[in-house]
């Protein structure tokens, strides 16, 4: 295991200093989880924090560390995942690799003990015993409806997928080496206790995995103990390091992460292809052919003038533009995120009540799961989409298992509903609206406004009140 960055006692009144970490007594201690709303969601998950100091002080920023002491919230921690729960999950047909993976940081590198094929619980907790190997589980929504209620109000929340994985380490043992990830992390400690070093990032706001060796990332500029009911969050590219200490039995913790590849300039790489679609429908400089032979040329750069007086003109054109077509980001989202969580005994939603008629009074359902989308292949059209139509909660964040061979569904299942780019206002003002009437739809017809409440009534996306 890596040499220890110092003393904890030593560092902890620079640690918190630095991480500014809020004493919480009894009156303010924070309560379970409020599921209200996305925001209620997000601000009982960073309590006592406020919303507005972390995204201000925080995100992106510096590491947030939150400890609660708080036996309630330590409680409701323990009850999303324990070591306890992998006997039962195992018997479900569980996938070294696919499903969990068993490794042990040895002389600053990562060890994989995998076995191959399905998971045995007692080989599984030979290694964990024997070998003091953690035991990493993926993506633990997909078996957990609790996580599954969380991160799907995360993703309602940040507006982008998020993805989880439980790890369990063994007391005097070390998991993984010094690393950074692409993501934004939140770190939920929920059984025993894990002994956290962070260090300054290298890459900050990374935008890829990467592994640092010891000599490199220096001391430890945050170094504590997380214990149940804890939260930690660090940005993405923040180098860190955990261990389960002696005299511990073991620790488990969820990491819950998001906003991987989603940058502003992931944004201007996926819209800018509708953007320039868009434009040189209007702007006859963009239709232009390009000299002869230059894709046959090895030096481009005489044409970089004129490539900057294009830019120039398209940045000009999006000050006018109604409409970013979305392209392949918004797809991936809507495809990928999960369901609304209904509970695991619901039945499956259907249409229900009366139809929708010209004299309806219309609410729109699952505000924060529909999405409309102007797409840069689909001249005049826009789209929207069931919330309910995805790829499912079993397979969030796990991709699939023949990619190609599911484009074609995938492309098929993202178009979702499609109308006349003229519906647009329309569908704009009930996914604004708190109630409408079907009659004061902004469209031509009595006919249009009936048949688009219909389609959308279908879609179990509306009710009629």
């Amino acid at each position: 295991m890596p040499k220890k960055g110092g003393k904890i006692a030593e560092v902890a009144k620079e640690t918190q200093a630095q991480c500014k970490r809020p004493k919480v007594d009894a009156a303010g201690s924070p309560s379970v989880l409020s599921f209200e709303s996305p925001a209620s969601l997000f601000r009982s998950l960073i309590s006592p924090i406020q919303e507005e100091v972390f995204f201000r002080d925080y995100w992106e920023q510096k590491p947030l560390l939150v400890q609660r002491n708080d036996v309630l919230v330590a409680a409701y921690y323990q009850s999303l995942f324990q070591l306890s729960h992998l006997k039962e999950l195992c018997s479900q047909g569980l996938c070294y690799g696919r499903d969990v993976n068993v490794c042990r940081c040895v002389n600053g590198k990562k060890k994989v003990l995998n076995k191959e094929g399905r998971v045995n619980y007692m080989q599984l907790k030979k290694d964990f015993d024997q070998k003091k190997a953690t035991i990493q589980f993926h993506q633990p929504q997909r078996f957990k409806e609790e996580l599954w209620k969380i991160q799907e109000k995360l993703e309602c929340y940040f507006g982008s997928l998020v993805g989880s994985n439980v790890y369990i380490t063994p007391q005097g043992s070390q998991g993984l080496p010094p690393h950074y990830d692409d993501v934004e992390v939140f770190i939920l400690q929920l059984e025993g206790e894990k002994h956290w070093r962070l260090y300054k990032p290298t890459m900050p706001l990374a935008r890829e995995y990467n592994v640092e060796p010891e000599d490199r990332i220096g001391s430890p500029t945050h170094e504590f103990i997380l214990k149940p009911g804890d939260l930690l969050y660090f940005p993405r590219g923040t180098i860190h390091q955990a261990d389960t200490p002696h005299g511990i039995s073991y620790s488990t913790h969820v990491t819950i992460s998001t906003y991987q590849n989603n940058s502003w300039g992931d944004f201007l790489l996926d819209a800018i292809p509708g953007l320039v679609f868009d434009a040189a429908k209007e702007d006859m400089a963009l239709r232009t052919s390009i000299p002869r032979q230059l894709l046959m040329q090895v030096n481009t750069g005489d044409c970089t003038k004129k490539l900057s007086s294009l830019l120039r003109r398209l940045a000009d054109s999006l000050e006018n533009s109604r409409e970013l077509r979305s392209a392949d980001m918004k797809k991936d989202f809507i495809m990928h995120r999960l369901p609304p969580c209904l509970g695991c005994d619901s039945e499956p939603l259907t249409p229900g009540g009366k139809l929708p008629k010209i004299d309806s009074k219309i609410r729109l359902q699952f505000r924060d799961h529909a999405i409309i989308t102007v797409e840069p292949d689909q001249e005049n059209a826009v789209s929207t989409r069931s919330p309910l139509v995805c790829l499912g909660r079993d397979t969030h964040m796990m991709g699939t298992e023949d990619d190609t061979a599911s484009e074609d569904g995938l492309a098929q299942q993202s178009h979702g509903l499609r109308f006349p780019l003229s519906y647009l206002d329309a569908l704009k003002q009930i996914w604004s609206s708190s109630t409408v009437n079907v009659r004061e739809l902004n469209l031509t017809s009595d006919e249009e406004k009936e048949n688009l409440a219909l389609s959308l009534w279908t879609e179990c996306l509306i009710e009629v009140l």
